[in-house]
């Protein structure tokens, strides 16, 4: 049954049918406010019925062995020591468990979601001065499918002072998503983060982009959540300072990462698209 639907899932042209041509922001909040809802009976059913769409949905990692609502799975936190962290001070992190999308060098301001998908940082993140020490640095985009581990940590020593919340649609990221839609992750709804460090006077940027269904962000630097009907001030002012590893925030769902580096960093070798990577292993290097 479950290879029968994956199967019938996959045809580009259906997925992006049943994913994308709905009412996204209603089915969005609907589905927010389903998977708050906390009856143990309910979330067994709702977690056989994901299974069978997500037949690598792995709750063995789980810190609990049992979930309260479906939310619950969704930011569920893993066992202490599955994903060690890489010490090596010169190197970045992933910052989550993902598929490693897009990545290359930032040229004249333009990265790419895809082969032939260009879109400018200043669409992305809505700051010129932000973007431009980036020129000639690199980026990597960061998938994480709604079967994975939903918590995002601090890819460096870094302190953070801002989040930037921009409000957006909630279009699918997934690759069938990404091949059709232009600029979409300049439309969707997403964070704007800078993470100051010691390494290089520019730090580095993240940019945690929401996704339909359940598109809400939690920082613990700050008491918002940030979803859908959050309608206060768009720049958050906090003051938090993480080692590198430190739990950040989560997503409700899956979504996308895009870190930003300026130019004296540099992609590891090891890195390569459509690839797994898990939290805590290397993703970019400070070049010497």
């Amino acid at each position: 049954m479950s290879k029968l639907i994956q199967s019938f899932t996959q045809s580009e042209k259906l997925n992006f049918l049943l994913t994308n041509r709905i009412p996204r922001r209603f089915l969005t909040t609907l589905m927010g406010k389903y998977s708050a809802i906390e009856n143990r009976y309910l979330t067994r059913l709702s977690i056989k019925i994901w299974k069978l769409f997500a037949d690598d949905l792995d709750l063995s990692e789980a810190k609990e062995p049992s979930f309260k609502s479906l939310q619950a799975c969704f930011i569920r936190e893993l066992k202490d020591g599955l994903r060690p962290i890489e010490k090596d001070s010169s190197v970045v992190t992933s910052p989550c468990d993902a598929i490693i999308g897009a990545f290359g060098t930032i040229n004249q301001g333009r990265v790419f979601q895809a082969k032939g998908f260009p879109y400018s940082l200043q669409e992305l993140v809505h700051d010129h001065e932000l973007v431009k020490p980036l020129e000639g640095g690199c980026y990597v985009t960061l998938r994480l499918k709604s079967s994975m581990y939903h918590r995002f940590h601090a890819p460096i020593d870094c302190d953070v002072n801002e989040v930037n919340y921009i409000s957006g649609d909630t279009w699918n990221v997934n690759p069938i998503a990404i091949k059709r839609i232009e600029k979409l992750y300049c439309k969707n709804e997403r964070a704007v983060v800078q993470l100051k460090t010691k390494k290089t006077d520019q730090g580095l940027v993240i940019v945690p982009v929401a996704a339909i269904l359940v598109a809400s962000m939690k920082f613990h630097c700050l008491d918002e959540t940030l979803d859908l009907q959050y309608k206060g001030a768009n720049k958050l002012a906090c003051s938090a300072s993480y080692q590198k590893g430190d739990q950040m925030g989560y997503f409700q769902h899956g979504s996308t990462i895009i870190l930003l580096a300026p130019s004296s960093y540099q992609v590891c070798e090891t890195i390569k698209s459509g690839e797994r990577i898990a939290m805590g292993q290397a993703l970019l290097r400070l070049v010497e």
